[in-house]
């Protein structure tokens, strides 16, 4: 096939999914790559529109074995033709549930045809030093391994005139998706008195939940529980507050110490 570009977007707080979606890029190795973050809140204001000389590259983290529902409306505008696409979920090693089928059945609807689908670890969002969770994942072999799915994908590509050849991929889990992707609103964010306001956490909130002018003020019913204010404060000024989330954090610590390997599907 004749890609003349490849486009990359993924939704990564904390770097988990940027990370993976990079080495899968670095193992397609198709020169034209543009990066579309839309971690960034204004991007997600932006409608994707790719051709069939492209191929996208989406990637997402697990929210509660979904897609984020924070994602539903830009995935749902996404406007492709005939696009070969790569699903790509980042779960923090409990299960990727539904995730990754409901990301090809949208990308689907789209109009993208899935060549590579694939699941894999990252540290999870309320991973700590007193609870990790897939801590510091991915690792080396994790991206070796996204480095090698990537070349997969490049040998597909190449072994195949157009995107008629590409056959249906099978992702296991449930239509109707279960569970709720919608979050938690709750206050659970400590702040100590090393904070500065130096405001770099409201520069990274993914959905301008921190007040830029005082970053004690959040809009918990904005905040997505993502910890990107947290694992990011130059001044470890911020932290998880006795309550449901740091409770959620210690189950997950105790339940899911195996460590889950990534998976690709083609």
């Amino acid at each position: 096939m004749d890609i003349q570009s490849l486009k990359l977007a993924y939704f990564s707080p904390t770097g988990t999914t940027r990370s993976i979606v990079q080495a899968i890029a670095r193992g397609i190795d198709i020169n034209t790559a543009e990066q579309i973050d839309v971690t960034n809140p204004d991007m997600r204001t932006k409608q994707l529109q790719t051709s069939r000389n492209d191929l996208l590259v989406v990637a997402v983290p697990v929210y509660i074995g979904r897609v984020p529902a924070l994602l539903t409306e830009w995935l749902h505008g996404i406007k492709a033709d005939s696009t070969p696409a790569v699903c790509i979920v980042v779960y923090g090693n409990r299960a990727y549930d539904d995730a990754l089928l409901e990301l090809r059945d949208i990308l689907i609807e789209r109009g993208c045809i899935p060549v590579a689908c694939a699941a894999y670890i990252g540290e999870h969002s309320y991973s700590s030093s007193r609870t990790p969770i897939a801590l510091d994942r991915p690792d080396v072999t994790d991206l070796k391994h996204a480095d090698l799915f990537g070349r997969k994908i490049n040998e597909k590509l190449l072994s195949i005139s157009s995107v008629g050849q590409i056959s249906d991929i099978n992702i296991p889990g449930n239509f109707p998706y279960k569970g709720d992707n919608k979050l938690w609103s709750v206050d659970f964010i400590e702040i100590n008195d090393e904070c500065i306001q130096c405001g770099t956490c409201a520069e990274l909130c993914p959905v301008d939940a921190i007040d830029s002018e005082d970053s004690n003020l959040i809009d918990k019913g904005k905040c997505i529980t993502c910890c990107a204010c947290i694992k990011n404060c130059p001044q470890n000024a911020r932290s998880m507050k006795p309550g449901p989330v740091k409770d959620a954090a210690m189950r997950l610590h105790n339940l899911y110490k195996e460590r889950k390997e990534p998976v690709f599907y083609f």
